[in-house]
């Protein structure tokens, strides 16, 4: 018996393998992954394009006409008019979040999440009248946000989203790996349009991948990142801080039968930052309204956030300012979503950047699409390929 050792393969054929196991790991990623991918970013381009469109025929729907003396203008009906009311309608149970109005001729606008009623109850705030009603998925906006920010399994897509993101991560990486040119060829930017729609497919796919790879990671990683909130804790601890939470109401408060009406605490919370502007009032359900803090968010000048993040929690039954954190001055977790969400949404950039979302959008669409046709496309010619070798013999 031989004892010579058998010869290491060439430098080649272990690029050839390696190559390879890396073509097997991004088709398995894209076939595994690549529809979640493909709808992640079908709803996002729609969204860009459909949401603005959506807010202008709302406000058209909703708009309201202001007093026209300038002292009546200011009379509204209160939130406490109205959170009773809605509390007598849609249960003692039911949350309730006020959007109030950002200019007199908009209507207010109430998050309820209740076991009768998830969605969004538009109002006159001068005379309380009912405008309109929008259940929590009720229109096509409203289903693609929720298709798109939890993939239609509520809080458990949010994981799933921020897992997925991460397989983008993956196929991005293999997918740089296939494109890089070998040694002493050059980068591949052409798309030959001239050798069959397969070929042309698969450069076009190459092109779009090295091109837009990069963009699209951004997109997925601050999507991801806003999607499954325990990232925002990972990131403030990494930093060495401690996440900002709702301070717990005094005992005798929550003991207490007195409750203090929101539109003074309201009134408290833009005392503490005169110079914001309420953006939401949070309000706990009557049932245990002295039980939770009502907490009130601004929006303040330099907030690059256009929701704001600035908070102001107060005691519901003395009034009392329980904590208050301007947006600058949250954990760093927090503190990065008032970047990426305008960056994600486009709306940190204006119509310039909300565009290149658009694309991102619309090229992560294609990706796991054309991928997945290219891999079909192979699978049958190998088949078609074997079962000619196969009829041969027969023939002869």
């Amino acid at each position: 018996m031989s004892t010579e050792a058998a010869p290491l393969p060439s430098r080649d054929a272990r690029l050839l393998a390696r190559r390879r196991a890396w073509l097997t790991a991004h088709r398995w990623f894209a076939l595994t992954f690549g529809w979640v991918l493909a709808l992640i970013g079908l709803t996002g381009a729609l969204l860009v394009v459909s949401a603005p469109i959506d807010e202008r025929i709302q406000s058209a729907q909703t708009r309201v006409t202001a007093p026209a003396a300038a002292a009546d203008a200011t009379r509204t009906v209160p939130l406490e008019t109205i959170r009773e009311r809605l509390s007598r309608e849609f249960g003692a149970k039911t949350t309730l979040s006020f959007l109030p109005p950002r200019s007199p001729d908009r209507a207010l606008a109430v998050n309820l999440r209740g076991k009768s009623f998830r969605g969004v109850v538009y109002l006159d705030p001068y005379t309380g009248r009912e405008l309109a009603r929008q259940s929590a998925n009720g229109g096509f906006v409203a289903t693609l946000f929720w298709l798109h920010s939890t993939l239609a399994l509520d809080e458990a897509g949010k994981p799933a989203l921020a897992f997925v993101a991460s397989t983008y991560l993956l196929l991005l990486l293999s997918g740089a790996v296939l494109w890089w040119p070998r040694r002493g060829m050059p980068m591949r930017w052409r798309i030959e349009l001239g050798r069959g729609r397969t070929r042309a497919l698969l450069d076009l796919h190459r092109t779009i991948g090295a091109v837009m790879g990069v963009l699209i990671a951004v997109s997925a990683a601050t999507g991801a990142y806003m999607a499954w909130r325990p990232l925002n804790g990972f990131v403030t601890a990494l930093a060495g801080g401690v996440p900002v939470r709702a301070p717990d109401v005094p005992p005798a408060s929550a003991l207490s039968t007195h409750r203090a009406p929101l539109d003074d605490l309201m009134a408290r919370a833009q005392a503490r930052f005169p110079d914001g502007d309420v953006y939401l009032v949070q309000a706990p359900p009557l049932a245990e309204a002295n039980r939770r803090p009502v907490r009130v968010r601004l929006h303040v000048p330099d907030d690059p956030h256009p929701n704001g993040l600035t908070s102001v929690w107060l005691d519901p039954s003395t009034g009392r300012i329980l904590a208050a954190q301007r947006w600058n001055a949250l954990d760093l977790g927090a503190r990065i979503v008032a970047v990426i969400y305008p960056l994600h949404t486009g709306e940190l950039g204006g119509p310039l950047l909300q565009t290149l979302i658009a694309v991102n959008g619309v090229a992560l669409f294609a990706l796991p699409v054309s991928g997945v046709w290219l891999w079909w496309r192979r699978r049958r010619a190998l088949r078609d390929a074997h079962d000619t070798r196969r009829a041969a013999p027969r023939a002869r």
